[in-house]
């Protein structure tokens, strides 16, 4: 059974290290951790999320669409 809870889990096992960038994540890692416990989210309903409760992190993709990345502002942290 899918909790609440677990969506801030699943943010957190998303998060990957790049040289350039630092902390980043992209939508379809997001989703594929959310799928692991068992929520079901489409790439916009992951991004919507990543936008509202993840302040510290900015989009920077390099075109449009569902599938974003996004990497973390200095000095962030994860919420």
């Amino acid at each position: 059974m899918a909790k609440y809870s677990d969506i801030g889990t699943a943010f957190t096992r998303a998060v990957k290290t790049d040289p350039k960038r630092g902390l980043i994540v992209t939508t379809n890692d997001f989703v594929r951790e959310l799928e692991k416990l068992n929520h079901h989210w489409s790439l916009a309903q992951a991004n919507a999320w990543i936008e509202r409760y993840q302040g510290f992190f900015r989009d920077y993709t390099p075109h449009h669409g569902d599938d974003r990345s996004y990497f973390m502002k200095n000095m962030g942290r994860i919420l």
